[in-house]
């Protein structure tokens, strides 16, 4: 029944530059072209139009990284603390991810989710997890028992159930390059294969242009090519720590990757699930737990387990990088969290390795799957 998988880990009328700024010479450059960097750079130009931008990105397209290896789900905003900013910006933006979407036509699927309690100790998570959600104003939300489980998902096993209809999914690459378009379209511009090695402050009286404006950051890249600019953004993703520090910051909180394996339930079992399917979160460990993710391709994600990767961008078992194996496991924070969660991380691993124990995770919801 169950294969492997692995994920995770741009109006022309408003062009703002002016005669005197060439192609290297910014008032504002962002480094990251994920969907972090591209909606940030999409707002500040729409906020201050007569101001020049440029996004930055290493790879050759944008949204390589994060943006296009992911679990595509929107959120509804159920998890994060009450008044916290994550909780207001998970709500909010749940509602303006839809209406983007619908404003670009951009295809997503609002499938809903059901956070499933199979065991009775599971209940009083589940009642709390209701509340939080209730207090986050999280749209829609019930609790639903036995019967309506099963009008949900025939072949879900579970005693009770956290509704969350609103929940959907999307290609979130495809919204990040969408944001890339209309970056460009309000004369914005988008520089790939630029991959910053170093900032360096310059003399605003010798860096100057003719008519007297000054840049006085020089964004230098691996390749030797330079981007002058007044202000820096960086959004870098994966590598926000080293930018960080190239900037003359500190680098903690430190990045350590984490890669999410799943697999992929087989075509002819597809109709076993028909919208996402999560388990109680238990507050004591630091991730969701194994779960069942329709994707937009139609295809579904069973998964994933968390273990600690090799390398800030290998998204396979085999890929390493010796600088960032030695970097995660050097950093004190990870050294804490593999000690807090010893027991936790060894099951981690253990069914990032054995198909058999990750299924029998997953048949506590969906017995029928093997």
């Amino acid at each position: 029944m169950w294969v492997r998988a692995v994920t995770t880990l741009r109006s022309a009328g408003h062009f703002p530059c002016t005669r005197w700024h060439s192609q290297s010479s910014y008032d504002v450059a962002i480094v990251g072209g994920g969907i972090v960097g591209l909606a940030s750079a999409r707002e500040l130009l729409s906020r201050y139009q007569n101001l020049s931008f440029v996004v930055l990105e290493k790879e050759n397209e944008i949204a390589s990284h994060q943006s296009g290896h992911n679990s595509g789900v929107i959120h509804s905003g159920i998890y994060y603390k009450p008044g916290s900013l994550k909780a207001r910006l998970c709500v909010q933006g749940a509602d303006l991810a839809y209406q983007y979407c619908d404003k670009k036509r951009i295809p997503y699927k609002r499938c809903g989710k059901l956070i499933v309690a199979v065991e009775s100790s599971e209940v009083p998570r589940l009642e709390a997890l209701f509340e939080r959600g209730q207090q986050n104003n999280v749209r829609d939300l019930r609790m639903i028992g036995r019967e309506e489980i099963h009008q949900r998902e025939p072949y879900c096993k579970g005693i009770q159930a956290l509704d969350s209809p609103y929940t959907g999914i999307v290609d979130w690459k495809a919204v990040a390059q969408s944001y890339g378009t209309d970056f460009e379209v309000m004369g914005g511009h988008i520089r790939t294969g630029f991959e910053v090695q170093a900032f360096k402050e310059t003399s605003e009286g010798t860096e100057g242009n003719e008519e007297g404006m000054k840049f006085p950051v020089s964004v230098l890249s691996a390749q030797g090519e330079t981007v002058r600019c007044r202000y820096v953004l960086a959004c870098g993703g994966l590598h926000s720590d080293r930018l960080a520090e190239k900037s003359g910051c500190s680098r903690e909180p430190r990045i350590v990757p984490f890669r999410g394996d799943y697999l992929v339930l087989k075509p002819e079992k597809h109709y076993l699930v028909n919208g996402n399917i999560y388990p109680v979160p238990d507050p004591r460990f630091p991730f969701l737990g194994v779960h069942f993710t329709p994707r937009m391709d139609g295809s579904i994600w069973l998964g994933p387990n968390a273990i600690l990767a090799f390398k800030r961008e290998g998204y396979r078992l085999t890929d390493f990088s010796l600088r960032d194996f030695a970097d995660a496991i050097a950093f004190r924070g990870l050294q804490k969290l593999v000690l807090k969660n010893l027991v936790y991380g060894i099951g981690e691993m253990y069914r990032g390795i054995s198909i058999s124990a990750q299924v029998k995770e997953l048949k506590r919801y969906i017995p029928e799957g093997g």
